[in-house]
């Protein structure tokens, strides 16, 4: 029998197009669901719901429920969900430095700032 190949593996954890902009809202620190909402316009509520419900079933988000009147409900990365950086680090690197065609650049808008540590805005990446 064989085993899924890790990269398939990987890429089916992130697939979807909101994935990655949730994870990267979630790496600034926990999020009430109204507010990620606000931050990816442009996102259903039907199917950041869903995005949400995979990311968690798959284990690189959790759901807190507080219990208050009303409720609130708040994202966070897993320990898993912040290991995942390293992908998209590499991927960015990637980006910057290989794809000679699509030649992308760093805007450094902050929000992914968790994963950068370390690295200066001078350096272009």
């Amino acid at each position: 029998m064989e085993g899924k190949c890790p990269i398939e593996s990987t890429l089916s954890l992130i697939n979807g197009k909101w994935k990655q902009m949730i994870l990267k809202e979630l790496s600034q620190g926990p999020v009430r669901y109204g507010r990620l909402g606000a931050r990816i316009a442009s996102v259903s509520s039907k199917v950041l719901t869903q995005q949400l419900r995979e990311l968690e079933q798959d284990g690189l988000i959790r759901r807190e429920v507080f219990p208050e009147t009303p409720p609130r409900v708040e994202y966070s990365l897993t320990e898993m969900g912040a290991s995942i950086f390293t992908v998209f680090k590499e991927l960015r690197r990637w980006g910057l430095e290989e794809d000679a065609m699509h030649r992308g650049k760093c805007s450094f808008c902050g929000q992914c700032q968790p994963l950068f540590q370390g690295e200066r805005k001078s350096d272009g990446r």
